[in-house]
């Protein structure tokens, strides 16, 4: 698996065929939408009429947002997932024929029916979209898959936008039959490849549907707030929601007032930041080692802070030119900072965003999960109309310019930021982690998969350096709450890591019986809560590079957890080249670092096949671990 790639995902059916199912839906959703809008100035309309369908259009794609994706979360729910996926994309079908005469017959009534009903099928997918990946993916899959979805989406939204808004021009008097032909064949297209999709389940087959959406939208709402992680996730996506209104609707005007842009540059600004959130959602995997990890979502949140800054204070007056076509830009001063800035944005909300889809995914029982994504439509609508109006209103009645209104929306990025961390600070401690052990070391690892995906578990491993519980977080998918000596815990500068960590402080009977007592209990209320418990047998760090005799903490433990009728698997570790780390004991050095013999050295975790049973004792672990670890300290 430590060669694995995500786009091994493109090549297997239990991925591919959705995949490309959902990049067919936005890039059509896209497709029709700007169609209109070319329709509009192919017409020769006025210029009121086409302000009255910019206002009203977002309006009613999204009312169905708010109205139906409560119903949508319980049909997810209680529905077959790939029954459900092909179900919408026929639907897809039957409106984009309705759209196709009303491209024919040019009549903008029927087209914005049309719209809405798109915007019923896009509230029906919804929920599926995100909840059927962790129903096709392993738990170290999920990042990269998540990566691939938001990728493909972003430059299918680009592809798609660059399509219609064409074929007017292209086609001329045939444009209306075009548009109409184009879409019909693209939804055709999406529902033949969604026939592939393999069966996924469904979360929660019996659910009883509740058919008054007002109620259960606020039912799922609340279900999406039970724990605190999965909470914040929704309101830090719901901001990259707001982030992305504002960032996107002002591009048109700010490529023509202050880059001195015709239409295509606007184009060119759309797909810098498109491309930009692609490369950054592909990136996540390789940079999160293939676990959820959290950490880089404040990286995203101050990148994005840094260079919409950058943005905002690059051009704030308006062009002296005018009609610049995009080879015409890229030769003005400045220009390439401008292109900087707009894939910088991307980047990071694609380190932003990404492994928070994937942490909701991970935190949130299968049962549940197509609600709790109905919940988050329903918040990122409400997010998108609160990023509209806010908009317009400070330009309307403040007379804001669009660099002092990037300003603000970089100041109020860093604040919303600031403020998710401080009430999660596991988002900052997995950061500090990630960037600790990451500019340290060359992390690789082996098996790891064999840690469950669910459920309670015991790992065990060797201890050797003062690291070791940051690299073991860093390698497994899971949350783990690691049991490490009292004086460890409390490191300076580590002990807030450690205790945001929910790390579990232990000390020898001899030293502090009742602490070892609250230990023990504490291991104990984690496994029966179906977490998973991480323990160094030795009970202290090695100081010659060897592997001492495993404690009988580790059978009592198991001992407790079989009494009360709860067996609980162990999964043994080794670490593997920490010996000669600055953090370890070699030299006889304790308690204090060493300059390290070179940074970015290669450690390795290696994980073993999951024992469990009454012949689990410290020294069939011992020697589990042993041989994983083989010759090398």
């Amino acid at each position: 698996m430590s060669g694995h790639s995500q786009f091994q995902l493109l090549r297997q059916r239990r991925f591919l065929p959705f995949f490309a199912t959902q990049c067919f839906g936005a890039f059509n959703d896209n497709v029709y939408r700007q169609a209109i809008i070319g329709m509009l100035f192919w017409l020769g309309v006025s210029a009121e009429q086409k302000t009255l369908y910019a206002t009203l259009a977002p309006a009613i794609f999204i009312l169905p947002y708010f109205l139906f994706s409560a119903l949508a979360g319980q049909f997810a729910e209680r529905t077959e997932k790939a029954t459900l996926i092909r179900i919408t994309t026929a639907m897809e079908i039957a409106i984009m024929t309705l759209a196709a005469v009303g491209f024919a017959t040019t009549n903008m009534t029927v087209l914005l029916v049309a719209l809405f009903l798109t915007g019923v099928q896009s509230t029906l997918f919804g929920p599926v979209k995100y909840s059927i990946l962790p129903a096709v993916l392993h738990p170290r899959e999920l990042t990269g898959g998540n990566g691939l979805v938001e990728m493909g989406t972003s430059l299918s939204i680009l592809l798609g936008m660059v399509l219609g808004g064409s074929i007017f021009a292209m086609a001329g008097d045939g444009g209306p039959w075009a548009a109409g032909g184009i879409i019909i064949a693209l939804a055709v297209t999406g529902h033949l490849v969604s026939r592939a999709i393999p069966p996924a389940g469904a979360g929660a087959p019996g659910l009883k549907v509740n058919w008054n959406p007002i109620p259960e939208s606020i039912a799922v709402l609340r279900l999406a707030r039970k724990l605190l992680a999965v909470r914040n996730a929704i309101l830090g996506v719901s901001w990259f929601w707001f982030v992305g209104t504002v960032l996107t609707s002002q591009l048109p005007a700010y490529a023509e007032v202050y880059l001195g842009g015709s239409a295509t540059l606007y184009i060119l600004a759309l797909a810098l930041f498109s491309v930009g959130t692609g490369v950054g959602s592909m990136l996540c995997e390789k940079l999160s080692a293939r676990t959820v990890e959290i950490g880089l979502v404040p990286l995203g949140a101050f990148g994005m802070t840094a260079f919409m800054l950058d943005l905002a204070l690059s051009r704030t007056g308006a062009a002296t030119v005018a009609g610049l076509d995009v080879a015409g830009f890229l030769q003005q001063p400045g220009a390439w900072r401008t292109v900087a800035d707009l894939v910088g944005i991307g980047l990071f909300t694609g380190f932003f965003v990404v492994p928070l889809f994937a942490l909701i995914q991970s935190r949130t029982p299968k049962s549940e999960m197509s609600r709790v994504f109905a919940a988050l439509n329903i918040q990122n609508s409400g997010f998108i109309v609160l990023a509209s109006l806010s908009a317009l209103a400070v330009q309307r009645w403040l007379g804001w310019t669009i660099p002092q209104v990037f300003l603000a929306l970089a100041v109020a990025n860093a604040l919303v930021a600031i403020w998710i961390f401080a009430i999660v600070p596991e988002f900052l401690m997995r950061f500090l982690s990630w960037v600790l052990v990451h500019t340290l070391y060359r992390l690789r690892t082996r098996g790891i998969d064999n840690v469950p995906e669910d459920g309670p578990a015991l790992v065990v491993c060797n201890h050797v350096s003062y690291m070791d519980a940051l690299l073991l977080a860093a390698s497994i998918p899971r949350p783990v709450r690691f049991v490490m000596d009292h004086r460890i815990f409390n490191i300076p500068g580590l002990h807030w890591i450690f205790r945001t960590g929910k790390a579990i402080p232990i000390a020898g009977a001899r030293e502090d019986g009742a602490l070892m007592e609250q230990a023990f209990d504490a291991i104990d209320a984690a496994l029966a809560d179906g977490g998973i418990v991480g323990i160094f047998p030795e009970g202290r760090l090695t100081g010659d590079g060897q592997i001492a005799a495993f404690k009988s903490g580790v059978e009592r433990i198991l001992a407790r957890a079989q009494a009360a009728g709860r067996p609980v698997p162990v999964v043994p570790l080794a670490l593997r080249g920490m010996w000669a780390s600055m953090w370890s004991r070699r030299d006889g050095r304790r308690g204090r670092m060493r300059v390290p013999r070179r940074f970015r050295a290669h450690v390795e975790v290696v994980a073993g096949e999951p024992v469990t049973g009454a012949g689990v004792t410290a020294e069939t672990l011992e020697a589990e671990v042993r041989a994983l670890r083989g010759g090398e300290a």
